[in-house]
């Protein structure tokens, strides 16, 4: 279990931020959920922010329900297996169009929950994951087996350290919905000149999703919108970037290079530049393609599981919590890599930075 000692407030306060990041302290939901906020709060100490605050704001701007066996954004839904328990992620529009394939049944026509239940609960948990993950749903188990797992961060092409850099960093955000674009927010009011990049043809699904979410985490940067389909909007993105001192991004690495841009060679073209690459579950073997979101990566990560072991309840932990930690995780990481002069690409693992979250300090 995490870390659990209580975060005392930081001189003069700390309770608020720039940018409007105040909030009382409420108690925490669970045992669970107490430990991984205390974890976050000790990844914000260089920032004057509040985890409380982060972890809880889209429910509290929203009004959203708390957790329980659905997600409180009620995309996910935790199921009782055979074996086990299954977290299922049906946010995207055609995501129910895969469920007949997921079952080995073109019986389930009406694709509702009930039909769903039962089908979960007649299929071993590690059994469905796998077969899940193969057809690119979110899905994870409660008690996933994470020894052969992603490392919660990796970092590759690291540069010689140079002297610490004194002026502000500019950041292009390429990120989108939530952890990538918390990441940089807290690094905009920490002083960094921020630049979020959209496609023209496929902005950020949190603008329409969720607009007044989508106002909070983003208001203050400069916004630009490309067309990645055409010669010139290609050629503006890689001037961008090549002036970045800060790249974060949440694509496939088969997405960028699709786009023209290869991000190791940028890299290690450019001593000192530092990129973070999001992900759902890391870079390594069959976990790569794995298709995450903050619900279900939480699950992956172990919270359910603790949840479960201290209470006796199957329910989620937190709101899509694997995206406000990877978010804190993200500006901590480049926000040390420019204090220090350190460069290169740093991947992010949503549910491995929830399985570290759980770890003891």
């Amino acid at each position: 279990m995490g870390c659990t000692q209580t975060c005392r407030p930081r001189e003069g306060g700390g309770l608020e931020s720039e940018g409007g990041l105040s909030v009382e302290q409420a108690p925490p939901e669970t045992p669970a959920f107490a430990g991984v906020t205390a974890w976050a709060e000790m990844q914000l100490h260089s920032f004057e922010a509040t985890a409380t605050h982060i972890l809880t704001e889209r429910t509290r701007l929203n009004s959203l329900p708390n957790p329980s066996r659905t997600s409180s954004g009620g995309g996910c839904r935790l199921y009782e297996a055979r074996t086990g328990a299954v977290a299922l992620n049906l946010a995207r529009a055609d995501d129910r169009d895969m469920l007949p394939a997921l079952f080995e049944s073109a019986a389930l026509e009406s694709r509702d929950d009930a039909q769903i239940a039962d089908a979960i609960a007649g299929s071993e948990e590690a059994a469905l994951v796998t077969r899940g993950r193969e057809m690119g749903l979110a899905i994870a188990g409660l008690r996933e087996d994470r020894s052969r797992a992603s490392p919660a961060i990796e970092h590759f092409f690291p540069s010689t350290p140079t002297v610490p850099r004194a002026h502000p960093p500019k950041v292009i955000d390429l990120s989108a919905l939530w952890a990538g674009p918390l990441a940089t927010r807290l690094l905009r009011h920490a002083g960094a000149e921020v630049i979020k990049i959209e496609s023209t043809r496929r902005p950020d699904a949190m603008r329409a999703g969720d607009p007044e979410f989508y106002q909070a985490l983003n208001a203050e940067k400069q916004e630009l919108a490309i067309d990645f389909h055409t010669a010139a909007g290609i050629a503006a993105l890689r001037d961008l970037l090549a002036t970045a001192d800060i790249v974060i991004e949440s694509a496939r690495p088969r997405a960028l290079l699709q786009l023209g841009v290869d991000a190791d060679a940028l890299v290690q073209a450019t001593p000192g530049q530092i990129w973070i690459s999001v992900t759902g579950h890391g870079v390594r073997g069959e976990a790569a393609n794995w298709v995450g979101f903050g619900d279900d990566c939480g699950v992956a990560g172990g919270l359910s599981a603790a949840h479960f072991d201290q209470t006796g309840e199957l329910a989620f932990v937190g709101d899509a919590i694997a995206d406000p930690l990877t978010g804190i995780t993200a500006a901590r990481v480049a926000a040390e890599a420019w204090a220090k002069g350190e460069g290169g690409r740093w991947f992010l693992s949503m549910s491995g930075i929830v399985a570290e979250a759980l770890r003891p300090c």
